[in-house]
């Protein structure tokens, strides 16, 4: 528990840093889209890649049971996404924002960088294999609760050839044939995976820095939709897989990587499609600081 806040207490720090260089004028909105660019596209499937790349092999048994339990994972938060909201709030707009925060956790800009922290650096492996189903559904299921629109339609294959999930397929081919990369090429895409860690967390404190109060205070929905994405998604999902005899490892890992705050997708994708963005700006932002503490609280399950 103690070295689980430590590791937040760490992280939060640099996101303070991100707040502190957006007010010092340091970072802001230009920069920020840049480096967010950078760190999806480049260092964080660069990541990814690292987590197969040091001297122990991650279990190559666990490649089709990772798969396995993250879409079972997923096709359980459509419950969540789609008919939890109904209890929270009346207005068709909100329960789509609120479900997609119910729905999609920020597993690629705060979640690799916790689980290689808490579990260490191979099992960011196992992070992007479980969250290989995150990428489909954000932009089908995720976009309909969005848009208040929702249809198969809005399936788009390209998002199956993004860089992280590229990666993640590459990682997962690696550990597959056994195959080790020689130092020369595991050391500079190390290095360079490395950089996710404090840009990401940077670019969280610098967007935070830009939120007006108002937005920041919040309303009754959203600290409750916040405690059920914070605490009861992840606790369920924990209970189902270990009633179901998911072996310990997958299902804390897994149970970590859904108890990170919203996904940042949910403000651009109100910025694309015309909504109005600032109940998903609310819950993400509380999310996001509220996580410091319970994803400590979370893995006390793990002991």
């Amino acid at each position: 528990m103690i070295e689980n806040i430590e590791v937040m207490v760490v992280l939060f720090i640099i996101v303070l840093l991100g707040y502190t260089l957006c007010k010092l004028s340091y970072m802001g909105d230009k920069f920020d889209q840049k480096l967010s660019a950078i760190v999806i596209d480049v260092t964080c499937p660069a990541l990814i890649l690292s987590s197969v790349m040091g001297d122990r092999m991650p279990d190559r048994t666990l490649i089709l049971p990772l798969l396995g339990v993250g879409f079972l994972t997923y096709f359980v938060l459509l419950i969540f996404g789609f008919w939890v909201p109904r209890l929270i709030s009346k207005n068709h707009d909100e329960q789509g924002m609120i479900g997609f925060a119910l729905m999609f956790a920020n597993v690629g800009f705060i979640g690799y960088p916790i689980v290689s922290s808490i579990f260490g650096p191979e099992a960011v492996f196992y992070a992007a294999l479980l969250n290989m189903p995150n990428t489909f559904f954000i932009f089908t299921a995720g976009v309909m609760l969005v848009k208040g629109e929702y249809s198969i339609k809005q399936l788009n294959p390209k998002v199956l050839f993004s860089p992280a999930m590229i990666a993640a397929f590459l990682a997962a081919l690696l550990v597959a044939l056994g195959v080790r990369t020689p130092d020369v090429v595991g050391r500079p895409i190390t290095m360079v995976g490395a950089i996710t860690v404090p840009a990401a967390l940077m670019v969280i404190g610098s967007s935070m820095a830009r939120l007006p109060l108002r937005q920041i205070v919040g309303s009754p929905k959203v600290y409750v939709s916040s405690a059920v994405r914070l605490l009861v998604v992840p606790l369920s999902i924990y209970a189902l897989f270990r009633f179901c005899g998911v072996s310990d490892i997958v299902n804390n890992i897994n149970t970590v990587v859904i108890a990170m705050p919203v996904a940042s997708f949910g403000t651009m994708f109100c910025m694309k499609y015309g909504r109005e963005p600032s109940l998903m700006t609310e819950i993400t932002f509380v999310t996001t600081v509220a996580s410091i503490a319970t994803i400590p609280l979370v893995t006390l399950l793990f002991r």
